[in-house]
């Protein structure tokens, strides 16, 4: 192949066992349909689940299972001012086996050019047995000429999905202060950067993954490094399709002779939306031990929350709802805002704790004596302008380049640095205290500044990098989740950005997830199914408020993707601020039946099998939860009459049930698994195995 002419391709085959790098000549590289690949010089070798093809000018073609997804493109390139240098002369490749000690066995293939400007790039693919469809991605720019590089950046992973009918939807990881949803359809017009950064001072970070696909076939690109890292993820809606890229915007002056390297990327090629793609990053990131911890059986009990009464609630109006909270089935008590003096503080308000610490342990055992488990709200890394810490430790704030706070927005404060170690420390205590000698079982820690900060540029942290404070939030999230399992071996941790998406980085100190401010039920079930992919079985997710979702009263949501139940119901006459959250007698007796089925089926604790519908292009809205045998289906849609598939059953006949009225709704079959449904908002169907 060192003889590669302008009319070569080099195919490389990978995603599975037997894989290899094969050379493919007398191949034109001009631009390919969405089609079958059928060029005879083309020799698929393995399992071909993901094919790239680089042409003459390291150009590069992905295809699935031989079908061509995108024409050559410039997928990796050196930023430079104005200027992309896209276009590099092959050299020649090289490839081996390799065995990761924790990725396990794969194929290493190295690819090597040379640009007009004299730089010099290496392109290096590892792809994974047990990775079937991801490639991961490091290149390197060596700058063999004699005049430094203005670098502006770099791009991975860039390609442009081909339009077939149908269009497109894009999920992304990334945060927006507007809390939009992390899966959309991609319509004309479309832009959106994916941006790893602070969308604003409190704002910011995210999972390192977009996915943008069409109807049987997508295309996602991230990056897996240990840290948090800021890079952008843009996905744009184009003429011929849908285009998709990682992206590092960092200025630097690359000097002759120098290199530099990307940070490690990958690029996935799989049929449906982005469960499978999620999946993937999460077993990468899980053998490099980030991974969902394992979590006590209470995280998986249904929640009442206080947060109805809001911040001048009284203990009286909390313990008053105690024993309704019990009759409906609900088993944590959460303890929201109000109970502090302020933030940063975090003394207690002696207005509705007069004695203070005394009757905050009487509070916590009075919880317990009614049968329930106590719950603190909490919102660390943040401080009041007015606050004793503000006036006494203001060497814990996190300033900009320019020696600015950091707002959070919600709260008036200021942000504090995660990375500096008497933030840490200050922050470690209270957690101890409060579930050591408070008596907390578990705590809620709130707020959108929890996801990721900005730079930290305060002289006095002594940071080597102002990145230090980016990277440190997630070391910050495994102290507090220490301090506190330390204190309570059975202790919970959840964590609720504040309808930001999740910063993954974060996530295996975390015990709960919530959908976190929902603003739609389909955010409850998007957020639930980008979750369960990202933490896998045994994680727990929950709905958060049932009051957030659609009509105030979508149990069903939740409940169908297997998430915690929760709810924040007020006892009518006794001064709740909005009485929507009174639970009246017509709400008590529907909150009562979803946590009783809840309880019957536990769907939690089951295995979300997310890979078997599309959540874009499948109608009607389909999820599915697997509990040994048995197979739990949801479908959603605001009306819904004709025919839906369940999808995933054995060989064996199933019994057919409507969980919420108890109607038998026949049997089925793997063969004959299509049902008849008429249904308003959603219909439930339990798959039972007979015999």
């Amino acid at each position: 192949m060192t003889d590669m002419n302008r009319r070569s391709v080099l195919k490389v085959a990978l995603g599975g066992a037997g894989l290899a790098a094969i050379p493919a000549v007398a191949m034109g590289a001009s631009p390919a349909a969405a089609a079958p690949n059928s060029d005879p010089d083309l020799v698929g070798v393995g399992d071909t689940s993901i094919t790239l093809e680089f042409d003459d000018q390291l150009r590069s073609r992905v295809a699935l299972k031989g079908v061509d997804l995108t024409r050559f493109d410039a997928g990796e390139a050196l930023l430079v001012g104005d200027k992309d240098i896209e276009a590099f002369a092959y050299r020649g490749h090289r490839t081996r086996a390799t065995r990761h000690p924790r990725h396990g066995a794969g194929v290493r293939v190295t690819i090597e050019g040379t640009s007009k400007e004299g730089v010099h790039k290496t392109v290096e693919l590892t792809s994974f047995e047990r990775l079937t469809g991801m490639i991961v991605m490091k290149v390197t720019y060596t700058n063999r000429s004699s005049t430094a590089l203005k670098v502006t950046g770099w791009r991975n992973g860039a390609h442009e999905l081909l339009e077939t009918p149908g269009g497109f939807y894009t999920f992304s990881g990334t945060t927006y202060t507007d809390r939009r949803d992390w899966v959309m359809p991609v319509k004309d017009g479309y832009v959106q950067e994916n941006s790893l950064g602070m969308d604003s001072s409190d704002y910011g970070g995210g999972t390192p993954l977009a996915t943008v696909w069409r109807r049987g076939a997508g295309l996602s690109v991230g990056h897996v490094e240990p840290v948090a890292t800021i890079l952008r993820i843009p996905v744009r809606k184009t003429d011929a399709g849908a285009s998709i890229a990682i992206q590092d915007d960092t200025a630097r002056t690359l000097k002759p002779g120098r290199r530099l390297s990307t940070d490690t990327t990958f690029l996935t090629a799989l049929p449906g939306d982005h469960f499978v793609p999620l999946q993937r990053y999460r077993d990468y990131m899980s053998d490099i031990g980030q991974r969902a911890p394992k979590v006590p059986a209470s995280a998986f009990e249904p929640i009442w929350c206080a947060w109805g009464y809001e911040r001048d609630f009284t203990v009286e109006q909390v313990t008053g709802t105690l024993p309704k909270a019990h009759e409906v089935g609900l088993r944590w008590v959460v303890l929201d805002d109000g109970w502090q003096t302020n933030e940063g503080d975090w003394d207690i308000n002696t207005t509705k704790f007069p004695r203070g610490e005394a009757d905050m342990r009487a509070f916590t055992k009075e919880i317990r004596d009614a049968g329930l488990r106590p719950r603190l709200w909490w919102a660390p890394l943040a401080a009041d302008p007015d606050s004793n810490l503000i006036r006494d430790r203001s060497d814990m704030l996190l300033l900009d380049r320019d020696g600015n706070k950091q707002d959070v927005t919600w709260w008036d404060a200021y942000t504090l640095c995660p990375a500096y170690q008497p933030t840490v420390d200050y922050f470690v205590e209270q957690a101890k205290r409060f579930i050591g000698d408070w008596g907390y079982e578990g705590l809620k820690i709130d707020g959108q500044h929890l996801n990721s900060v900005a730079p930290c540029y305060n002289p006095k942290h002594r940071h080597a990098r102002p990145e230090e404070s980016t990277e440190g939030v997630a070391r910050f999230w495994k102290v507090i989740h220490e301090a506190a399992h330390a204190a309570n071996p059975d202790a919970l941790v959840e964590l609720c950005p504040c309808g930001t998406a999740f910063a993954f980085h974060n996530l295996p100190y975390v015990d709960q997830y919530p959908s976190s401010d929902p603003e739609s039920s389909y955010q409850v079930r998007s957020k639930g199914k980008s979750m369960k992919a990202l933490m896998g079985a045994g994680s727990s997710y929950a709905g958060d408020h049932v009051e957030l979702s659609d009509n105030g009263d979508d149990f069903a949501s939740s409940y169908g993707v297997g998430a915690v139940l929760s709810t924040k119901f007020t006892l009518p006459g006794t001064g709740a601020p909005d009485k929507a959250t009174d639970l009246t007698p017509e709400k008590e007796v529907l909150w009562r039946k979803w946590v009783s089925l809840y309880e019957k089926n536990m769907l939690p604790t089951g295995e979300y099998r997310g890979e078997l519908y599309d959540i874009g292009f499948d109608k009607p809205e389909a999820h599915v939860v697997a509990t040994k045998r048995t197979l739990h289906y949801a479908f959603y849609a605001d009306q819904w009459d004709g025919t839906v598939e369940l999808r995933g059953l054995g060989r064996t006949r199933y019994r057919l049930t409507d969980p919420f009225t108890g109607k038998s709704l026949g049997t089925a079959t793997a063969q004959h698994n299509t049902v008849k449904l008429s249904f308003e908002r959603f219909q439930l169907i339990v798959a039972e195995p007979i015999g």
